[in-house]
């Protein structure tokens, strides 16, 4: 009888990389999971209620058809909604392979805030997003930053459900120095103490409960292969700010 060699092949660094990225992904995509039903919900709901209003007006007996044309134009407009949200879903969830093109930030971040509004509304945290204007280009895995993204405001939501004051999160980018942009994600939390300053980006390490304490390294290393840094700082009066750095595109003399 022919063994069987049962031991386990090592991944390539690259591969696990890779798995490790997906994985992430998928986690921050499943701790959304509240926001992105409501969301969803919404179209789904209208979709039900205007079909209904179009059986009530067919069973009327002079049917008013161009009341009956404008539902089903609600009707087609809720379903295209409805496809654009698992459209974005699926983008961010699709393995694939790091691809990197030039793109304004506006581009960058404004797709995703319609899962991140979902996802704040949820907790009952007010976001909002701004944009330095004429900003340069950045050349990035467009899917990979905006993971990176999601994971920071997920920790900033989750950090919010502990206080009971406002709970604000802004996502601003804006100029960093000579040949820098900064994307922030800034909320107004507990924030973190000196100890876990230092220790916030080191595999393991979280201080939420029951999390992987995966999520800020993985961040890290995707920020580090697009030449860019991950960091934080407090937030003034009070809570945390979590910032990528990214070198932005040639500017035209």
């Amino acid at each position: 009888m022919q063994n069987i060699d049962q031991t386990a092949r090592p991944l390539p660094a690259g591969e696990l990389q890779t798995r490790m990225l997906n994985v992430a992904r998928l986690a921050t995509i499943g701790e959304m999971a509240a926001g992105i039903a409501h969301e969803l919900n919404q179209p789904l709901t209208a979709i039900a209620n205007y079909a209904q209003a179009c059986e009530r007006l067919l069973g009327r007996p002079a049917a008013d058809l161009a009341d009956c044309r404008q539902a089903m134009r609600e009707i087609t407009n809720q379903a295209v909604r409805a496809s654009h949200i698992m459209r974005r879903l699926q983008t961010l969830a699709r393995n694939q392979d790091l691809i990197r093109t030039s793109t304004d930030l506006d581009s960058l971040l404004r797709p995703i805030m319609g899962l991140v509004q979902s996802d704040a509304r949820a907790h009952g945290v007010t976001c909002s997003l701004k944009i330095d204007p004429d900003l340069p280009k950045v050349t990035v895995d467009p899917v990979q930053i905006q993971h990176v993204i999601l994971n920071l405001v997920r920790n900033g939501i989750e950090a919010l459900d502990s206080i009971k004051g406002p709970r604000e999160l802004l996502i601003g980018a804006s100029p960093a120095g000579p040949g820098e942009l900064e994307i922030a994600v800034s909320d107004t939390g507990p924030g973190l103490d000196p100890a876990g300053a230092e220790r916030v980006f080191d595999p393991f390490f979280s201080t939420r409960k029951n999390a992987t304490g995966l999520g800020l390294p993985i961040s890290n290393t995707i920020i580090k292969a697009h030449g860019g840094s991950l960091g934080y700082r407090p937030n003034t009066p009070s809570g945390a700010v979590f910032y990528v750095r990214l070198a932005h595109d040639l500017i035209p003399a």
